[in-house]
């Protein structure tokens, strides 16, 4: 299990874009942390999830 935005979600196994795509991010409006340490967006292709992984993404909103 992997933890998302303190949602458990069944990930272990899967690339960190495959996760993002299927639930409707888009990278470039995104910032992802995993177990407490930024991912660089390079590393979105490659970075691949293992259980007990805790992930927060944050969205870009803009605004003014």
């Amino acid at each position: 299990m992997v933890q998302v935005n303190g949602e458990k979600m069944e990930a272990d196994g899967k690339i960190l874009i495959e996760l993002l795509t299927e639930n409707g991010y888009q990278k470039e409006k995104i910032a992802v942390e995993c177990n407490e340490e930024i991912v660089p967006r390079a590393e979105y292709e490659k970075k691949i999830l293992q259980d007990g992984d805790v992930l927060e993404i944050v969205s870009f909103v803009g605004g003014g």
